[in-house]
């Protein structure tokens, strides 16, 4: 049976937000025949979540090792991932209904694209929602066109890497998510946007919570100086993979699959 794996790093999860989450990917729908796992990985050894949601649920999959950062932590979950799909989710998100749905559907309806994001709304601690005015066209998004818009805004996203659901292969042939103290999300979409095609799903696909506890509105995220090296280290690798020969010649092609289990 074909299956879609959620990928969460967490590290002394809000209970409460993290029981949520859960019950987003409760009322997930999914495409006839697929599956969804939950693969937490825990960034040390506290053990903590396992207090927090049910360990009789059988698609949760959790496992813990040491202190070892965001993205360090996502990736060793992907390593323990079975799905074909994967799609991140923060612990502190909050999936919209039937995001997984059209994130399985999208990509098995057109062969050639290979990750997708989709329209995200802020939820604000007062239980409100927040928009985001800068979204692109619905649909594909071609080779380039992310990474020119990311450079022309001053590194903003026009779309948003939370979100993200991205074929396996293509995940780990990037190395997953990028190794930096922060905007490895970022990393990720852009080095995927250079070489492949995306594609952008105007429906919400998550309430993204913003809260004082995040770690993007600690200090040290937009510090100057930090912040420039990952903006130029992102950008440097997204060039480096334009130019090598194999993508070069057939960008956009260079990761067409038609191998699909849909």
């Amino acid at each position: 049976m074909p299956l879609l794996s959620v990928v969460t790093a967490t590290y002394n999860p809000v209970p409460d937000h993290l029981r949520q989450a859960y019950e987003s990917l409760l009322s997930q729908r999914m495409p006839q025949g697929w599956e969804w796992e939950w693969v937490l990985q825990e960034d040390g050894e506290s053990g903590y979540v396992r207090d927090i949601l049910p360990l009789d649920d059988s698609r949760i999959r959790f496992s813990s090792g040491r202190r070892s950062g965001v993205a360090a932590t996502r990736n060793l979950a992907v390593g323990r991932a079975l799905g074909v799909f994967v799609k991140n989710l923060d612990s502190d998100d909050i999936l919209a209904p039937d995001v997984l749905k059209r994130d399985v559907e999208t990509l098995c309806t057109y062969p050639v694209v290979q990750w997708i994001t989709s329209r995200v709304l802020d939820l604000l601690p007062d239980g409100s929602t927040l928009d985001f005015d800068g979204d692109p066209p619905a649909g594909r998004l071609e080779p380039g066109a992310v990474f020119e818009t990311w450079k022309a805004r001053n590194y903003r996203l026009p779309v948003h890497p939370t979100t993200i659901c991205i074929r396996r292969n293509l995940l780990l042939a990037l190395g997953g998510w990028m190794a930096l103290p922060a905007s490895e999300d970022t990393g990720l979409l852009v080095a995927a946007s250079v070489i492949s095609v995306g594609y952008f799903s105007p429906e919400v696909g998550l309430l993204y919570r913003k809260w004082p506890g995040q770690l993007t509105a600690d200090s040290s995220h937009s510090e100057a100086s930090e912040w420039e090296t990952r903006m130029r280290l992102i950008q440097s690798r997204a060039e480096a993979l334009v130019n090598l020969p194999s993508v070069a010649d057939g960008i956009g092609d260079a990761w067409y699959e038609d191998d699909s289990p849909c």
